[in-house]
């Protein structure tokens, strides 16, 4: 009977964690599950493992909880101080640091940012760059990743360079996805389901079941994206 007891308790606390940790990380917001600060990760892993504490402790579950939601109220004091103060800003998120800038690559600078030379070829390589010669400035930022600005000779030619004009591109929009229809979004963007169902027609689909994904692309273009691709097994 208190190994049953023990397994519900164990349950419990391991839900609460769960709810807990869901909640924190909605109020302390979307940067602590995207690109974090030092201190983000710090505060991360310490509200890990204060959530893993809680769903063990069967005693007493309300202390790990309270440490759980002192460190988010921490996080959330921080945070709003780095809104406030430039200097907390600097102690807390860090400063940016120029390791390539004219043709000159800056030691001293890629020792405080922990990078060797094979690293920050690296991290060129992965952003593109196999030529430094192309680079104006790499800088390394205080969330860990380097942005680059290439020379004026060696960026992407864009439509204003040669003189053309251009639709504005939008957001695709969703209208079949997993064989189904979505009804609210085709009415939302003004459009009937008809038109969808003949748009599939004409590209060969039955209907919406034979769709995997449909995406329109804010004018008359509906691409779509077929449930069983040909030479696939079902």
């Amino acid at each position: 009977m208190q190994i049953i007891i023990g397994i519900g308790m164990t349950v419990l606390t391991t839900i609460l964690s769960i709810l807990a940790l869901f909640l924190l990380t909605k109020m302390m917001g979307a940067k602590q599950v995207s690109q974090m600060t030092m201190f983000d990760y710090v505060i991360g892993i310490t509200i890990g493992s204060s959530a893993a504490e809680l769903a063990t402790e069967l005693e007493e579950p309300f202390r790990p909880l309270t440490a759980l939601i002192v460190y988010a109220l921490l996080a959330l004091a921080i945070s709003w101080a780095s809104m406030k103060s430039f200097k907390a800003r600097a102690v807390m998120q860090g400063r940016p640091l120029v390791l390539l800038e004219n043709g000159v690559i800056y030691r001293e600078n890629l020792k405080k940012a922990r990078l060797d030379l094979n690293e920050f070829l690296t991290y060129c390589r992965i952003g593109g760059w196999f030529d430094l010669s192309q680079l104006q400035t790499a800088v390394f930022e205080h969330n860990g990743t380097v942005s680059f600005l290439p020379k004026e000779t060696d960026r992407p030619a864009t439509l204003g360079d040669l003189n053309l004009n251009a639709k504005q591109a939008q957001v695709q929009t969703p209208f079949v996805m997993d064989g189904r229809l979505l009804s609210g979004n085709v009415r939302q963007a003004g459009k009937e389901e008809a038109w969808v169902r003949q748009s599939l027609l004409r590209q060969g689909y039955r209907d919406e079941s034979d769709v995997l994904l449909a995406l329109w692309d804010g004018r008359e273009t509906l691409t779509a994206f077929p449930m069983n691709p040909p030479g696939r097994k079902a």
